[in-house]
């Protein structure tokens, strides 16, 4: 009995450590976004400008979709790992995602030459903001899968 009440109050511990590294991440990624996209994100949510409401909840669904797989990750779960080598992997494949949305975004962005994303999503351009949250959220899965394969 004493052995359950202690594997509980571990597993709550990780639930609590995780969810607070997400967190942490995911403001982090939001931020780091922000630097790309050149409209600063506060002040243009705070004006209704729904293109960068799409593509901040394409990003924050992005981050999550890749952490849980990192954390979920089969390869992970074969190495009994600490719950520190468990979060600085989950650390890891964040940055490895936030590269990729980056790197998706300017693929998109050069190649749709017809327009310029960071002008259509400044500009509140929906359309846009929904454009760029699919491409997160596309990138993610990918990603997501590659990590938990």
């Amino acid at each position: 009995m004493e052995d359950n009440i202690m594997e509980l109050v571990f597993d709550i511990l990780n639930v609590a450590a995780y969810s607070v590294l997400g967190i942490v991440l995911m403001m982090i990624g939001n931020f780091l976004i922000d630097l790309v996209v050149p409209c600063h994100f506060p002040t243009e949510i705070k004006k209704g400008n729904k293109a960068v409401g799409w593509l901040t909840a394409g990003s924050f669904a992005g981050i999550g979709i890749i952490l849980r797989a990192a954390i979920a990750s089969p390869a992970v779960q074969a190495v009994e790992e600490t719950l520190l080598s468990g979060m600085i992997n989950s650390v890891i494949y964040f940055v490895v995602g936030i590269v990729f949305f980056i790197a998706g975004y300017f693929a998109v962005n050069y190649f749709h030459r017809q327009y310029d994303l960071n002008e259509e999503i400044g500009k509140g351009n929906e359309a846009a903001g929904i454009m760029v949250c699919g491409i997160f959220v596309g990138l993610a899965i990918i990603i997501s899968g590659v990590i938990y394969g």
